[in-house]
């Protein structure tokens, strides 16, 4: 009898600046992402690094991008709330958030 194995590998990276030991195209591809950043003034270039074997599509590849995606607006979304839920708390109940001195 024959006995099947599945065999898969999944590398991901995200990158937000340049490695110390990068070539001088990448080096030059990051002086671009921040010049770019610097206009915009606005958000954060990131660089995203994947190898999926067995291949997968472009358009599922995309589709788990979007839903990552979705998820980190989820939780900044809540980091948000928290952040506003804290600072209305700090201005209307100060004393709980006093530290006492140490002795």
């Amino acid at each position: 009898m024959k006995v099947y194995k599945p065999e898969w590998r999944c590398t991901f990276s995200v990158n937000d600046g340049v490695e110390e030991s990068a070539n001088w195209r990448t080096r030059f591809a990051w002086s671009l992402r921040r010049f770019a950043d610097r206009l915009e003034k606005r958000g954060r270039t990131l660089k995203i690094d994947y190898d999926v074997t067995p291949r997968v599509s472009q358009q599922e590849v995309d589709t788990c991008l979007g839903k990552g995606f979705e998820l980190t607006q989820g939780l900044l979304t809540q980091l948000a709330h928290q952040a506003a839920c804290e600072a209305v708390m700090r201005d209307a109940k100060a004393e709980l958030y006093e530290e006492e001195p140490r002795r």
